[in-house]
């Protein structure tokens, strides 16, 4: 993000909204539109000397940029030595952070709660001849697996199980022990969290969930302000071709602009569920970082400026569980978090998360906090039946 002040960056004296309204725009033109159409384009103009800055499609796109440098506004606002990289998916950006910064040999740790795709991402780095140590999210247990790490893996709050970790403290032992370190950002977003700003090298998300927040796209990226790592990610990018079309690149820059109207919707709605559903008594195992009783709520206050959209609980049986999700009318049974249209779905049923056959991840849309906590607690007394 070093050229984005030329480009209109936005420093860090803005409000989240302003931020997110203005942020990538580039410096007005008369007669052309506050944000430039996407670019199709597979290669671009180059006679003699390939000098600028668009060459080949799979390298830069100008549609890239724009999002990029809005995205870098974001994760790490009045900032110019943090440079952000878009990806086709969250898991290409992950990729992206492991495979270019790992070797045979290496060891790094990855949490045992994460993303269900990490196991898979397990058996590939073991493959590869890589080290892999885990630990719970949850009581900053990945920090007895350091030593002699090449790369700590941070996921806070944890999906789906929303424990919470201590970044700074996590990132300082990593340091120590000459180990990078890269936090999945996706569940709080760069609203609720900067990982920059807690001693992260990499902060990375799934620009697929709140990011974007319409379940249209998917996206991710990768953010940081080494420049010797940011480049072998780049390389990696480069050589696996994991990259966004225009399309999905400009579809999320528009979005973003909502992106602070939506987070301070649904996290102030998924307060207010979760606080209905603290009261029932067949709900159990009830998380929500927001909430002064969970169990991540200190240290997430200390981290994270917003709690995240995303309530888990558990009922008492499968059979129950999937009764809740066919009563609900304003909950669409679906996977992914994040969007404007709340979401659930038992998460047992994809068989990568430790989580008990009633368990339940609810993602708070952008409705009326009365109409979905309505819905909610109708459809878990049809489901009593």
């Amino acid at each position: 993000m070093s050229d984005s002040a030329a480009a209109g960056g936005i420093g860090n004296g803005m409000g989240d909204g302003t931020r997110a309204v203005r942020a990538g725009l580039p410096e007005p033109v008369k007669y052309e539109p506050t944000l430039p159409g996407p670019v199709f384009a597979a290669h671009f103009h180059l006679p003699g000397e390939a000098t600028g800055p668009y060459k080949y499609g799979r390298d830069e796109n100008p549609t890239w940029t724009h999002l990029e440098r809005a995205i870098g506004e974001l994760e790490a606002p009045g900032r110019d030595d943090v440079e952000t990289l878009v990806f086709a998916s969250g898991m290409a950006a992950i990729s992206s952070v492991l495979f270019s910064q790992l070797r045979a040999g290496d060891a790094v740790v990855l949490p045992d709660d994460g993303y269900q795709v990490l196991p898979l991402v397990r058996e590939q780095l073991e493959a590869y001849g890589i080290e892999v140590r885990t630990a719970p999210t949850g009581g900053d247990a990945q920090l007895d697996l350091l030593e002699g790490a090449k790369l700590l893996w941070i996921e806070t709050p944890s999906n789906p199980g929303l424990d919470v970790c201590d970044v700074r403290r996590l990132a300082d032992a990593a340091h120590a022990r000459g180990a990078l370190v890269a936090v999945d950002n996706t569940l709080a977003s760069p609203l609720g969290q900067r990982p920059l700003e807690l001693g992260a090298d990499f902060a990375v998300a799934s620009g697929t969930k709140q990011l974007t927040g319409h379940g249209d796209v998917l996206l991710g990226y990768v953010a940081g302000s080494d420049a010797a790592a940011m480049a072998a990610v780049r390389r990696w990018r480069k050589v696996v071709g994991a990259i966004p079309g225009p399309m999905e690149a400009w579809l999320a820059h528009r979005s973003i602009a909502t992106l602070q109207l939506r987070v301070d919707r649904q996290n102030a709605t998924a307060l207010i569920l979760a606080q209905a559903l603290r009261e029932r008594a067949d709900v159990t195992g009830l998380r929500y970082p927001g909430l002064p009783d969970d169990p991540s709520y200190k240290i997430a206050s200390q981290q994270m400026r917003r709690y995240g959209c995303v309530v888990s609980f558990t009922l008492p049986t499968r059979t129950r569980a999937e009764r809740f999700l066919d009563a609900l009318r304003l909950v669409d049974d679906a996977t992914s978090f994040g969007g404007v249209r709340s979401t659930a779905e038992r998460r047992g049923r994809w068989g990568g998360d430790a989580v008990p056959e009633g368990f339940v991840r609810l993602s708070v849309g952008a409705e009326d906090p009365e109409d979905l906590v309505a819905d909610v607690l109708r459809a878990l007394d049809e489901s009593a039946r």
